[in-house]
């Protein structure tokens, strides 16, 4: 059985409990991260961090932890529970109150959850046949770029791609693709530019993307931070996503139609194993 942390403690995770009237439960008034775990060390701790703080500060979320104090709690769990390879997921709520649209009285603690899930993240299928995707409406809202819990259109763009026999969507605003369900998107032009959408009110800042944007320019390749359609997508030699439980995934069809080749594409491939290097690189 799982060790979990709950505000302070160390529980078994049948016992960790959190109120009925907790703002995460009834609103979705919380925010979380995830951070993949290699060797029992955790990969770009220092750029989950920076996004969680930004996270805190967008929706002006109370946190009592310091940076020492939460470094400190993910090691502590990937040790008690002798996690080699796989996740640390966080989850801060407002804490519990009774039922009210304003935010609780100022001094309202808090609900802070960490927990550690198993995942074979370096040698996953997906990686080796690449992913079928869909595409769907984007219709979220406006705020994409805060780590919210408020997820529910995106276990339904995933659960339509499952009835449609595909692993995922992509989502479509204004005729481009903003991203995926839980990932950042990517195409490789015919003339072998990576292109992905600039960061915007509308998508994730992915940490992996960030540190993927750094692998592409140290190694010479065009990068270009533009909105792409799906047309544009299924024309070109090859796309990827990227995401903190995946790396990044090569994907091989986009409504039933083949990219590229229809097969994981050389680059996506490459940069994926730049990608392994430099998360071993990062761990701490």
């Amino acid at each position: 059985m799982r060790t979990v942390y709950l505000n302070g403690a160390y529980l078994p995770e049948d016992q960790a409990n959190i109120s009925v009237f907790d703002r995460g439960f009834m609103f979705a008034d919380s925010i979380y991260e995830v951070t993949a775990v290699l060797d029992g060390k955790l990969v770009d701790y220092q750029r989950h961090r920076g996004r969680l703080r930004r996270s805190l500060a967008a929706l002006g979320l109370p946190f009592g932890l310091d940076d020492a104090q939460l470094l400190q709690v993910h090691r502590d769990l990937i040790q008690r529970n002798q996690l080699g390879e796989g996740l640390v997921y966080l989850q801060v709520s407002r804490g519990a109150a009774d039922r009210n649209f304003l935010f609780p009285a100022a001094g309202t603690p808090p609900t802070v959850v960490l927990y550690t899930q198993a995942k074979a993240i370096i040698d996953s299928p997906l990686a080796q046949r690449g992913l079928v995707l869909i595409s769907l409406p984007d219709l979220r809202w406006g705020r994409s770029d805060i780590k919210t819990t408020q997820l529910l259109y995106a276990c339904m763009a995933k659960e339509q791609a499952r009835a449609q026999g595909a692993d995922d969507a992509w989502l479509v605003r204004d005729g481009c693709v903003t991203e995926g369900s839980s990932n950042n998107a990517f195409i490789v032009t015919a003339n072998g530019s990576v292109v992905t959408r600039p960061l915007s009110t509308a998508l994730l800042p992915g940490t992996t993307r960030d540190a993927l944007l750094a692998l592409v320019q140290a190694e010479g390749l065009r990068l270009e931070e533009r909105a792409f359609t799906v047309e544009e997508a299924l024309a070109a030699s090859e796309a990827f996503i990227s995401s903190s439980s995946s790396f990044i995934y090569p994907v091989v069809r986009l409504d039933g139609q083949p990219i590229g080749h229809g097969t994981p594409g050389p680059l996506a491939q490459r940069l994926r194993a730049l990608y392994i290097e430099h998360a071993y690189a990062s761990l701490g």
